[in-house]
């Protein structure tokens, strides 16, 4: 037995797990949306961080990287015991068609495991829903948890999208955003390439006025 599983937010950089093989390329019709809550990791129940998940879109392509794992049932289930707990607040597994750079009609890999939440506030509690970018902006800029800061979340999966030669237009417009609400001031334009979201300084001690949010409940993991 052989599983993938594709990566489109943290995954991407930081997997987590022991895996053969990985490999770039893309999904088609979802999108990549920041419309989850993380309030254990990046966050905190009082004060959520906003983390990405997948939105179907038709005619979307979401570019991240897939991950194979091989080598027998046991490490097959313990990487597969991880990505549960990491991935738990996602209550979706999707098996999606998986392609590579060059070849969008013939898919390079099938079946292709992919963790998203359903986009219903009433049946997800960890489903925020679209906000306005400056608002988006906002919270990531002053969520913080016992994992670290909501801020990093963006700028590393902006180096990582980056990294990968496949930089997302709203990625990078929200973690310009981010910058703005910190008075940062080093903004990335869309049309040129990130220097590196490590030589962009985060300020250690940033004073901003929350947004007045709905705690949830429970705590879950880790951001995906």
């Amino acid at each position: 037995m052989v599983f993938w599983v594709f990566g489109y937010g943290s995954l991407v950089w930081n997997p987590g797990f022991d895996y053969n093989e990985k490999i770039i390329g893309f999904i088609k019709d979802y999108r990549r949306v920041f419309d989850l809550a993380c309030i254990d990791h990046r966050g905190t129940p009082e004060n959520p961080a906003r983390t990405c998940t997948l939105e179907e879109k038709e005619g979307a392509i979401c570019w991240g990287a897939a991950y194979c794992v091989r080598g027998g049932p046991e490490k097959e289930k313990l990487a597969m015991q991880y990505l549960e707990r990491r991935e738990c607040e996602y209550d979706r597994k999707t098996l999606v068609n998986f392609f590579k750079e060059g070849d969008s009609l013939h898919p390079t890999l099938t079946d292709v495991i992919v963790f998203t939440s359903t986009p219903d506030k009433v049946n997800n509690k960890y489903y925020l829903g679209p906000a306005p970018l400056e608002d988006m902006a906002r919270q990531i800029a002053t969520a913080y948890g016992p994992c670290g800061n909501n801020r990093d979340y963006i700028f590393l999966l902006e180096k990582a999208m980056y990294d990968i030669g496949h930089e997302d237009d709203l990625v990078i417009e929200l973690a310009n955003e981010v910058r703005k609400v910190l008075g940062m001031g080093n903004v990335v334009p869309k049309e040129k390439k990130l220097v590196g979201a490590a030589q962009l300084p985060h300020p250690p001690h940033v004073t901003i006025p929350t947004l007045q949010l709905h705690p949830l409940p429970e705590p879950i993991a880790m951001d995906i």
